[in-house]
């Protein structure tokens, strides 16, 4: 097997390991691509390609990772992670680690980690590498590594809610949900939600977005139930979509353009969150865009108007 098939038959795994490092779709591409020029024009052959692919691919993005903590520092609003509309690497012995890492909701908790403490946690326990793997990786000593993987995963535990929900439990909720939305039924989606389920959107100073988190059923279920008979008015449709391995919708524009993306999550019965990600930066990957603004403008038209 020549080096281009080795590189192609690992670029799966290569790429949900960036993502799950930098929680964004475009500098997870770009770190594997550079991992790509890297081995290409390196003059030896590694022992093991894969151990030296992930390794490339790791400190790419923790480098990345590095320079992206002062950005999101600085960033408008919420900061949320790019959606992932699929997850390109399967690996059937680890399926539920795998779906578990990839929601919106633990790579939030990532964020609370060091990039080493996360790059460690993703090798060790996403994706099983031994701890001679990820110390090569991470290029710190075995006993360190192992005090990482120990604290990171310490932090995790502690974010992580009592009672996930089954895939079938999630599904139901949703369907449930988006039927609820599709009638702007207030009383529909208020049943459905955790009593202090907040709501928030990334816009990133680039789209309209919300000013703050709506937080508690009620509030939220009556902002999305007005938004939704709004929409419908300008010819705005969502069609669901699993996104992040969770619950989620595409909202497109009548020319069928991506305006937004809205994710559930759901925990112990109810929906706990609903997160939406307007910033057109984070939403390129999923297709042609709409202009969200003129969208927006053409919303606030029809609510004056319905007066």
């Amino acid at each position: 097997m020549g080096r281009t098939e080795e590189f192609q038959e690992l670029r799966p795994l290569l790429f949900s390991i960036a993502y799950r490092i930098l929680g964004s779709v475009g500098e997870a591409e770009d770190a594997v691509q550079e991992t790509w020029l890297r081995f290409e024009t390196s003059p030896t052959s590694p022992v093991s390609t894969k151990a030296y692919l992930s390794a490339v691919v790791t400190r790419l993005s923790i480098d990345v990772l590095r320079s992206a903590r002062v950005r999101r520092e600085q960033y408008v609003g919420q900061w949320l992670p790019e959606p992932l509309l699929s997850d390109p690497y399967q690996d059937p012995a680890r399926s539920a680690e795998l779906a578990d890492s990839v929601s919106v909701a633990a790579l939030l908790l990532l964020e609370r980690l060091s990039p080493l403490e996360r790059a460690v946690f993703v090798l060790r326990e996403v994706f099983a590498f031994g701890f001679p793997e990820v110390a090569a990786a991470v290029g710190r000593s075995e006993a360190a590594c192992r005090q990482l993987a120990v604290r990171a995963r310490r932090h995790m535990a502690e974010g992580r809610p009592r009672f996930a929900a089954d895939r079938r439990e999630r599904e139901e909720l949703a369907s449930g949900f988006f039927d609820a939305l599709r009638e702007g039924d207030v009383a529909g989606l208020q049943k459905l939600l955790a009593a202090d389920v907040a709501m928030v959107g990334d816009g990133g100073g680039k789209a309209p977005q919300l000013a703050r988190a709506v937080v508690g059923a009620g509030n939220v279920a009556r902002v999305l139930a007005a938004a939704s008979v709004l929409v419908t008015r300008i010819d705005v449709t969502f069609e669901p979509h699993e996104i992040n391995g969770q619950p989620g919708a595409i909202y497109r524009d009548r020319d069928g353009k991506v305006l937004q993306t809205l994710v559930l999550d759901v925990v112990d019965g109810r929906i706990q969150a609903v997160r939406l990600v307007l910033n057109p930066d984070k939403l390129g990957h999923l297709g042609p865009l709409a202009d969200v603004w003129a969208v927006d403008r053409e919303a606030r038209e029809a609510r004056r108007s319905a007066r």
